[in-house]
């Protein structure tokens, strides 16, 4: 099971620019808002993509979809611990609790 990151966690190490975030819903969802920084990986594509897109496995990373009902963050975790990345945490509240919570979003 992957381990989880409060909001205040997260948002403090997004402004220290010690995290990379993956949106794990991506398409038109993340086109229409994500986390500051946030970058579109969907299950489907982690095998393909995660190795460019997150070259160093050892790099602090965590995954985020809509809500706490959404499956896609932990799966997208998932798939990257199997895949070798060590430092993987799941922000399970979802981009939902990150705007009600008044934070910053940014647009494609």
């Amino acid at each position: 099971m992957t381990a989880l990151i409060t909001r205040d966690e997260l948002a403090a190490a997004i402004e220290a620019d010690t995290v990379t975030v993956v949106d794990a819903l991506g398409g038109a969802y993340y086109d229409q808002q994500h986390l500051p920084g946030a970058l579109a990986l969907v299950l489907a594509d982690v095998d393909a993509h995660a190795p460019a897109l997150l070259p160093d496995r050892d790099a602090a990373i965590v995954t985020y979809c809509s809500n706490p009902a959404c499956p896609n963050s932990g799966q997208v975790a998932d798939r990257l611990t199997a895949l070798g990345y060590r430092n993987v945490r799941k922000y399970r509240e979802g981009i939902q609790d990150w705007v009600e919570a008044g934070l910053p979003v940014e647009t494609a």
